[in-house]
Protein backbone atom coordinates (compact mmCIF):
# COMPACT_ATOMS: atom_id res chain seq x y z
CA UNK A 1 0.00 0.00 0.00
CA UNK A 2 2.82 2.40 0.84
CA UNK A 3 4.44 1.65 -2.50
CA UNK A 4 1.28 2.66 -4.34
CA UNK A 5 0.95 5.79 -2.22
CA UNK A 6 4.52 6.93 -2.79
CA UNK A 7 4.39 5.99 -6.45
CA UNK A 8 1.33 8.18 -6.85
CA UNK A 9 3.08 11.10 -5.15
CA UNK A 10 6.13 10.57 -7.33
CA UNK A 11 3.98 10.63 -10.46
CA UNK A 12 2.26 13.83 -9.29
CA UNK A 13 5.66 15.37 -8.54
CA UNK A 14 6.98 14.43 -11.97
CA UNK A 15 3.83 15.80 -13.60
CA UNK A 16 4.28 19.04 -11.73
CA UNK A 17 7.80 19.38 -13.11
CA UNK A 18 6.48 18.76 -16.61
CA UNK A 19 3.59 21.16 -16.03
CA UNK A 20 6.00 23.83 -14.85
CA UNK A 21 8.10 23.37 -17.96
CA UNK A 22 5.16 23.16 -20.37
CA UNK A 23 3.40 26.21 -18.99
CA UNK A 24 6.56 28.25 -18.81
CA UNK A 25 6.57 28.41 -15.04
CA UNK A 26 10.26 28.84 -14.75
CA UNK A 27 10.46 30.94 -11.68
CA UNK A 28 8.83 31.35 -8.34
CA UNK A 29 6.94 34.47 -9.44
CA UNK A 30 4.80 32.59 -11.95
CA UNK A 31 3.99 29.88 -9.43
CA UNK A 32 3.16 32.50 -6.81
CA UNK A 33 0.70 34.11 -9.21
CA UNK A 34 -1.09 30.78 -9.59
CA UNK A 35 -1.20 30.28 -5.82
CA UNK A 36 -2.48 33.83 -5.34
CA UNK A 37 -5.22 33.09 -7.85
CA UNK A 38 -6.24 30.02 -5.82
CA UNK A 39 -6.38 32.05 -2.60
CA UNK A 40 -8.29 34.86 -4.34
CA UNK A 41 -10.85 32.34 -5.55
CA UNK A 42 -11.38 31.22 -1.95
CA UNK A 43 -11.90 34.82 -0.85
CA UNK A 44 -14.42 35.45 -3.62
CA UNK A 45 -16.38 32.31 -2.64
CA UNK A 46 -16.46 33.53 0.98
CA UNK A 47 -17.76 36.94 -0.08
CA UNK A 48 -20.46 35.37 -2.27
CA UNK A 49 -21.66 32.95 0.41
CA UNK A 50 -25.11 33.72 1.75
CA UNK A 51 -24.58 33.11 5.45
CA UNK A 52 -21.81 32.96 8.06
CA UNK A 53 -21.91 29.16 8.39
CA UNK A 54 -21.23 28.80 4.65
CA UNK A 55 -18.41 31.33 4.89
CA UNK A 56 -16.82 29.42 7.78
CA UNK A 57 -17.20 26.15 5.92
CA UNK A 58 -15.44 27.58 2.84
CA UNK A 59 -12.59 28.90 4.96
CA UNK A 60 -12.22 25.69 6.97
CA UNK A 61 -12.36 23.54 3.82
CA UNK A 62 -9.72 25.73 2.17
CA UNK A 63 -7.49 25.43 5.24
CA UNK A 64 -8.02 21.65 5.19
CA UNK A 65 -7.11 21.43 1.50
CA UNK A 66 -3.98 23.51 1.96
CA UNK A 67 -2.87 21.45 4.94
CA UNK A 68 -3.56 18.19 3.06
CA UNK A 69 -1.63 19.44 0.02
CA UNK A 70 1.30 20.46 2.23
CA UNK A 71 1.23 17.06 3.96
CA UNK A 72 1.23 15.18 0.66
CA UNK A 73 4.01 17.36 -0.74
CA UNK A 74 6.14 16.70 2.36
CA UNK A 75 5.77 12.95 1.92
CA UNK A 76 7.57 13.01 -1.42
CA UNK A 77 11.14 11.93 -0.87
CA UNK A 78 12.48 14.24 -3.58
CA UNK A 79 11.40 17.33 -1.63
CA UNK A 80 14.40 19.06 -0.06
CA UNK A 81 14.76 19.57 3.68
CA UNK A 82 14.64 23.33 3.11
CA UNK A 83 11.27 22.99 1.37
CA UNK A 84 10.00 20.66 4.11
CA UNK A 85 10.89 23.26 6.75
CA UNK A 86 9.11 25.96 4.74
CA UNK A 87 6.05 23.72 4.43
CA UNK A 88 6.03 23.23 8.21
CA UNK A 89 5.95 27.01 8.65
CA UNK A 90 3.03 27.27 6.23
CA UNK A 91 1.15 24.49 8.00
CA UNK A 92 1.66 26.18 11.38
CA UNK A 93 0.42 29.46 9.93
CA UNK A 94 -2.67 27.81 8.43
CA UNK A 95 -3.39 26.09 11.76
CA UNK A 96 -3.12 29.42 13.55
CA UNK A 97 -5.61 30.96 11.11
CA UNK A 98 -7.97 28.01 11.60
CA UNK A 99 -7.69 28.45 15.37
CA UNK A 100 -8.43 32.15 15.06
CA UNK A 101 -11.41 31.53 12.79
CA UNK A 102 -12.92 28.98 15.16
CA UNK A 103 -11.90 30.52 18.49
CA UNK A 104 -9.46 27.77 19.49
CA UNK A 105 -6.12 27.76 21.31
CA UNK A 106 -6.67 31.07 23.09
CA UNK A 107 -8.09 33.01 20.14
CA UNK A 108 -11.41 34.78 20.16
CA UNK A 109 -13.68 33.38 17.45
CA UNK A 110 -13.95 35.62 14.39
CA UNK A 111 -17.31 37.34 14.53
CA UNK A 112 -19.80 36.43 11.81
CA UNK A 113 -19.86 40.03 10.63
CA UNK A 114 -16.06 39.99 10.15
CA UNK A 115 -15.71 36.83 8.05
CA UNK A 116 -15.23 38.71 4.76
CA UNK A 117 -12.56 40.86 6.39
CA UNK A 118 -10.93 37.75 7.85
CA UNK A 119 -10.83 36.14 4.39
CA UNK A 120 -9.14 39.28 3.05
CA UNK A 121 -6.67 39.18 5.93
CA UNK A 122 -5.85 35.53 5.17
CA UNK A 123 -5.30 36.39 1.53
CA UNK A 124 -3.02 39.32 2.27
CA UNK A 125 -1.05 37.40 4.86
CA UNK A 126 -0.51 34.33 2.67
CA UNK A 127 0.32 36.33 -0.43
CA UNK A 128 2.56 38.98 1.02
CA UNK A 129 4.20 38.12 4.30
CA UNK A 130 4.45 34.35 4.12
CA UNK A 131 4.85 33.59 0.43
CA UNK A 132 7.48 36.26 -0.13
CA UNK A 133 9.54 35.64 2.98
CA UNK A 134 9.57 31.84 2.91
CA UNK A 135 11.52 30.30 0.10
CA UNK A 136 9.78 27.39 -1.59
CA UNK A 137 11.01 26.18 -4.94
CA UNK A 138 8.82 26.88 -7.97
CA UNK A 139 8.45 23.18 -8.73
CA UNK A 140 7.25 22.42 -5.19
CA UNK A 141 4.83 25.33 -5.33
CA UNK A 142 3.42 23.99 -8.60
CA UNK A 143 3.10 20.57 -6.96
CA UNK A 144 1.17 22.09 -4.06
CA UNK A 145 -1.12 23.90 -6.49
CA UNK A 146 -1.79 20.68 -8.39
CA UNK A 147 -2.54 18.88 -5.13
CA UNK A 148 -4.88 21.68 -4.07
CA UNK A 149 -6.80 21.31 -7.32
CA UNK A 150 -6.96 17.53 -6.98
CA UNK A 151 -8.17 17.52 -3.37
Amino acid sequence: MKLVKYSTYLVVFMLSVQTAAATGIGDRGDALDIFKSYVNSMVQRVKKADNPSQKRKILNNSFDKMTAAFDKAQEIRLVSEKDKKAINLFKADIQQKRNELNGLDGFDRVEDSNLNNFANYVQQDLEQAKMVSISISAVLLVLIIILLLLL
